[in-house]
C-alpha cells in the first residue's frame, strides 16, 4: 500500500504581553493547544483510493516569561501597612490608628491600613514579613528585635512632654509589705507581654543585677491589664511603663533620680479623671495642680481608685522612647514624608483623638534619631542573654 502523508498545521496562538516599567518577570505555565489536520490514503474493496481527512488534537505545554503588574505603593489596590503593638486596649488603638491614617492621607495622598497583631513578636514578624510597605509603631526592645532579625530601620523616636525617654515602674498594692525590690523575690508578677521593654526587658535585667528571683510570671497582655493585674491581685506586683507627672505651674521638669514618681501624693487629694481622659491632682497643673501620666492613668476609668489602692514602689534606669519604624526595603523618599506628616500630625487638635491620647501612647511630638539610640536597649539584651529567637522564635 503506497501511503503518502500531507501535514497541513493549524495553530491557533495568541499571546498578550503586558510591559510594565518596574515589574517583575514570572514564569507562568501555559497550556498551547494544537490542532493538526493530516490527510491519508486509505485502500477500498474497489481499490479505488480515497483521499480521508483525519484530525488531532495536540496539547502541548509551553513556558512563557509574563509580566505581572504591581499596583503602587500607597495606592488604593496596594495601602500602606500601619501595624501597632497591642500595648494598651486594642479598640482604643483601632479607633486612634484610624484618625492617624486619614490624616496621613490628606497629608501625603496615600492610602494607609491599619493593624493590631496579636502580640509584640507577631507585629515584629509582620514588618519582616513585608519589607517594602510596613510602618510599626513599635517600642525600643521591639525595634533592635526586628532590626536585628530583618533591618527594620527606625525613622524617628516619640517625645512626650518634652522628653524622649520613660522608664518601668513597679506596682505594688498600696498596703504591700514590699519596700525595696529585694523584697519581690518569690512574688507573682504581671507583665504586659515578654517582647515589652519596660514591661519586662529593663525589670528583668534590673533584677538580675541585683540577684532577685521573682515567682510565678503573668503575661497578660497590655500595660493596662497589667496594672488592673495587680490592682484585683491576680499578682503580687507588676511593671509597665512610667512617664514622669508635670508638676504645678509647669515650674520646673520632675528630676528624674530626684523627685519621687508619686510627688503628687504631696497635694494630699486623689488623683481625678475628667471627661477628656486626663488624670489630674488639685486641678491643672496651669492651676497649680498635677498631671499624672504613668500606665495608671489608662485604666483610671476602669478602676477610679487604682492611684488610692497601689503605689509605685521604684522606676529602672531611662529607657528610650517607643518609635516609628519601617520595612527595611521602604522607599526612603516615601518614609521621610511620612515622618514629616506624622510631626505635623502630632502638633494638631487631631492628635488627641489618636497617638497623643493618654489612652493611646501619650506622645506630644516626634524627635530624629539613629540606631544608636537604641544602644542601651541591646545593652540589656546582651546582659541578659536575651535573642530574638528566644522572643520571636527560631
Amino acid at each position: 500500500m503506497k501511503t503518502r502523508h500531507l501535514v497541513r498545521l493549524l495553530i491557533g496562538v495568541s499571546v498578550l504581553l503586558f510591559v510594565i516599567a518596574a515589574c517583575t518577570p514570572q514564569t507562568e505555565t501555559v497550556e498551547v493547544t494544537r490542532v493538526v489536520t493530516e490527510t491519508t490514503e486509505v485502500e477500498v474493496p474497489v481499490e479505488t483510493e480515497v483521499e480521508v481527512e483525519v484530525t488531532r488534537v495536540v496539547t502541548e505545554t509551553v513556558v512563557e516569561e509574563v509580566m505581572m503588574e504591581e499596583a503602587a505603593l500607597g495606592s488604593e489596590e496596594r495601602p500602606i501597612k500601619v501595624v501597632f503593638v497591642p500595648s494598651v486596649e486594642v479598640d482604643q488603638i483601632i479607633s486612634g490608628g484610624e484618625v492617624l491614617a486619614n490624616a496621613l492621607t490628606d497629608a501625603t495622598g496615600l492610602n494607609f491600613e491599619v493593624s493590631v497583631p496579636t502580640s509584640y513578636a507577631a507585629t515584629i514578624e509582620e514588618m519582616c514579613a513585608s519589607p517594602d510597605d510596613t510602618i510599626g509603631f513599635i517600642p525600643a526592645q521591639g525595634y533592635v528585635l526586628a532590626n536585628n532579625r530583618c533591618g527594620v530601620t527606625v525613622g524617628a523616636a516619640a517625645v512626650r512632654f518634652g522628653l524622649s525617654w520613660y522608664a518601668a515602674q513597679y506596682v505594688v498594692p498600696f498596703d504591700s509589705p514590699a519596700q525595696s525590690l529585694e523584697d519581690l523575690a518569690g512574688a507573682t508578677w504581671c507583665i504586659p507581654d515578654f517582647g515589652s521593654t519596660s514591661g519586662y526587658l529593663y525589670p528583668s535585667a534590673e533584677f538580675a543585677a541585683l540577684g532577685i528571683e521573682p515567682g510565678e510570671i503573668i503575661e497578660t497582655g497590655s500595660h493596662n491589664n497589667s496594672m488592673l493585674g495587680v490592682y484585683n491581685g491576680d499578682c503580687d506586683f507588676a511593671t509597665a511603663f512610667f512617664s514622669p507627672p508635670l508638676l504645678p505651674n509647669y515650674e520646673r521638669a520632675w528630676a528624674y533620680g530626684v523627685d519621687d514618681p508619686e510627688i503628687w501624693r504631696e497635694a494630699g487629694v486623689s488623683p481625678i479623671r475628667n471627661d477628656e481622659g486626663r488624670t489630674f491632682v488639685n486641678g491643672d497643673p496651669a492651676d497649680g495642680g498635677y498631671r499624672i501620666l504613668d500606665a495608671r492613668s489608662s485604666v483610671s476609668d476602669t478602676a477610679p481608685d487604682i492611684f488610692d489602692a497601689t503605689r509605685i514602689l521604684a522606676i529602672t534606669a531611662q529607657i528610650p522612647n517607643d518609635t516609628v519604624s519601617f520595612g527595611p526595603e521602604f522607599p526612603l523618599n516615601t518614609a521621610n514624608n511620612i515622618i514629616n506628616a506624622l510631626i505635623d500630625f502630632t502638633a494638631s487638635d487631631e492628635c488627641a483623638q489618636s497617638i497623643c491620647s493618654e489612652e493611646f501612647y501619650n506622645w506630644t511630638g516626634l524627635e530624629a534619631v539613629t540606631d544608636s539610640f537604641y544602644d542601651p536597649v541591646r545593652s540589656a539584651m546582651d546582659y541578659l542573654g536575651i535573642t530574638e529567637e528566644d522572643i520571636l522564635g527560631g
